[in-house]
């Protein structure tokens, strides 16, 4: 689905831009007049389904482009149309804010969603909560955000998947979230056998940090780079009770799903995969994360470096957008306890009063 907004000096002049590029086709999802410098004008936000009309439609070989370079799908790629999807609720997102009317709620929910929005929760969490709340006019604001962030905490007696794979974008703090969750499962289970796995292809940094630590705290090291070392590290898995991997960020296009079958981990039934995210990404670069990791082998959301963020909302816009819960978060430059299983009263104190959740790591160390 194409969406695009077009402007005219009145609905006519608009109406015929819209037909002009996007045919008789086009869906009208809304009208408005807007007052300017000038006087008034017209907006018409449209909508085509760009199967609607043939390939070369604006009288060329190829589809037609609008001035944003924004290609209409043409091979029903389901990751194109989550994406095209997006883009749809973001422009209904814009329309429908204007409606919310915070009168509607009790003074202590519509203070609740102005501190959310100053957290820069984004429009359609807030649309969620809003309609929860308004169904429900005493209702309590935290289990309505519950609802959206769940939290199921990093532990073994909860994870029983053997292997873990921990992915993310570069610099997200991979290595150093794998190194101190390992260390915490071998501080509570002493006699645990855990293998920490390097499937870093580029032989990078996090390999020679991971083999490091490995060495001084008593865990086995592996490296795992193609899909023949990982069959070999499979075949010995029944030596260990947990398997930690390490994947590298990705590059250009990929997405986890390929990722994981080069190293033929698809089919796997023992494999979880965590997504590994920093706070202080803008919303675009979190919905391109979340096309490109987003397969059913992603499991939960892990947050790191939470001590260098200033706002907190990325974490209900997150998980929104990937509806997977949050695992573990982890704050703080050293590796001891710097790391905790998820809780929900754990996220609420960091989203609405800044408390990290450092005070709590050393009573469940």
């Amino acid at each position: 689905m194409h969406v695009k907004t077009f402007k005219g000096s009145d609905t006519q002049t608009a109406l015929a831009l819209v037909k002009a590029e996007l045919g008789d086709e086009a869906i009208i999802l809304n009208t408005k007049t807007v007052r300017g410098a000038n006087g008034k004008s017209c907006e018409i936000t449209a909508a085509i389904d760009p199967k609607a009309r043939p390939a070369g439609a604006n009288g060329s070989g190829t589809p037609r482009r609008d001035a944003g370079g924004f290609m209409p799908s043409q091979d029903g790629n389901p990751a194109d149309w989550a994406c095209e999807w997006r883009q749809i609720k973001d422009h209904l997102m814009a329309l429908v804010k204007p409606q919310m009317n915070m009168d509607e709620l009790s003074p202590r929910q519509r203070v609740a969603l102005k501190y959310l929005e100053r957290e820069e929760v984004d429009t359609q969490v807030m649309l969620k909560v809003f309609l929860d709340l308004k169904a429900h006019p005493e209702r309590p604001i935290l289990p309505v955000l519950e609802s959206v962030a769940p939290c199921y905490g990093f532990e073994s007696k909860k994870w029983l998947q053997k292997i873990h794979v921990f992915a993310g974008p570069h610099g997200a703090g991979k290595s150093s979230c794998l190194i101190r969750l390992a260390l915490r499962e071998k501080q509570l289970k002493p006699k645990s056998r855990i293998c920490v796995v390097a499937a870093d292809e580029g032989q990078g940094k996090g390999r020679l940090v991971l083999r490091h630590y490995a060495d001084l705290s008593g865990l086995a090291f592996r490296e795992a780079t193609n899909a023949e070392e990982m069959e070999t590290l499979l075949k010995e898995s029944m030596k260990f009770d947990m398997i930690l991997v390490d994947l590298p960020g990705l590059t250009g296009k990929a997405t986890l799903a390929e990722r994981l079958a080069e190293l033929g981990l698809m089919d796997c039934k023992d494999m979880a995969a965590h997504l590994v995210v920093s706070p202080y990404f803008s919303a675009s670069q979190y919905t391109e994360i979340a096309r490109r990791y987003l397969c059913p082998q992603l499991k939960s959301l892990i947050w790191t470096k939470l001590d260098e963020a200033c706002t907190f909302g990325a974490l209900l816009n997150m998980a929104r957008l990937t509806e997977l819960p949050v695992s573990a978060l982890s704050f703080g430059a050293g590796l001891k306890n710097s790391i905790i299983p998820a809780a929900s009263d754990m996220l609420w104190r960091l989203i609405f009063k800044h408390t990290l959740p450092g005070s709590q790591a050393a009573q469940h160390a």
